[in-house]
């Protein structure tokens, strides 16, 4: 089925240090000289419409994929806003149908692209096998708690997303991938700029969403493989285990 396929790859990723001091962090290099972003756009078919969302040092990017029909739309104001805002961008460059959104510093099994593709409504990957990747990644409990986020469900939705972890630890973590309805991204689109708030990361914004009603998520649970690059020890973590 066609897809519209969005990837937010606005950001530096100042965490990684020097690797991000000449190149978005969606083009670190993990394995055989590829790329974050070459994995990730492994993901797409021919026929899908492409979209990634560039800022920081968006002529690498463009520069970096030698595929023609990737469409680009840049933030220009990316150090002042946040992912909603390059998704929200995207918007001219949509053609009728859903929506797969992805972070650019993710890396993960294609399985869970197939899989949410053929989920009705809108619907969010979360992972159950995320605290062992976390163990691997942080010393302490505490520090966990502190990278991790909170996510409740019930009934099969999401009920809340993205708040700060309790005493007890959540079952499945977000991965930075979710589908959404084409009908969606409209209403999302009206409520965020009602909202005038250009800094809400995505998941405080879906989250929302949630609260006010907007619209509501599936979740569809996955233990393959799927890691996150947000600093240099994650990225350790990642080469040792691919």
């Amino acid at each position: 089925k066609f897809m519209n396929f969005i990837v937010l790859a606005s950001g530096r990723g100042s965490r990684l240090n020097d690797l991000t001091k000449n190149k978005p962090k969606c083009l670190t290099v993990i394995k055989k000289k590829k790329t974050l972003l070459d994995y990730i756009t492994n993901n797409f078919n021919k026929s899908d419409n492409i979209i990634i969302s560039t800022g920081y040092k968006s002529n690498l990017i463009e520069k970096h994929l030698s595929n023609k029909s990737i469409k680009y739309v840049r933030n220009k104001n990316y150090l002042k806003t946040n992912m909603v805002e390059s998704l929200i961008l995207c918007k001219k460059k949509l053609k009728r149908g859903n929506l797969i959104i992805l972070y650019s510093d993710i890396y993960f099994d294609q399985k869970i692209i197939n899989k949410i593709k053929k989920i009705s409504g809108n619907v969010i990957a979360v992972n159950s096998n995320w605290l062992k990747s976390w163990k691997q990644r942080y010393s302490t409990l505490d520090k966990i708690k502190e990278d991790a986020e909170d996510l409740i469900t019930y009934k099969g939705k999401i009920k809340s997303i993205g708040d700060k972890i309790g005493k007890k630890l959540p079952n499945f973590q977000y991965m930075g991938i979710l589908k959404i309805e084409e009908k969606t991204f409209y209403k999302l689109e009206k409520y965020y700029k009602k909202m005038n708030n250009k800094k809400i990361s995505l998941t405080h914004f879906i989250n929302q969403t949630i609260k006010a009603k907007i619209t509501n998520y599936k979740y569809s649970v996955f233990k393959n493989y799927w890691y996150e690059v947000d600093n240099l020890s994650d990225l350790k973590y990642l080469k040792r285990n691919i």
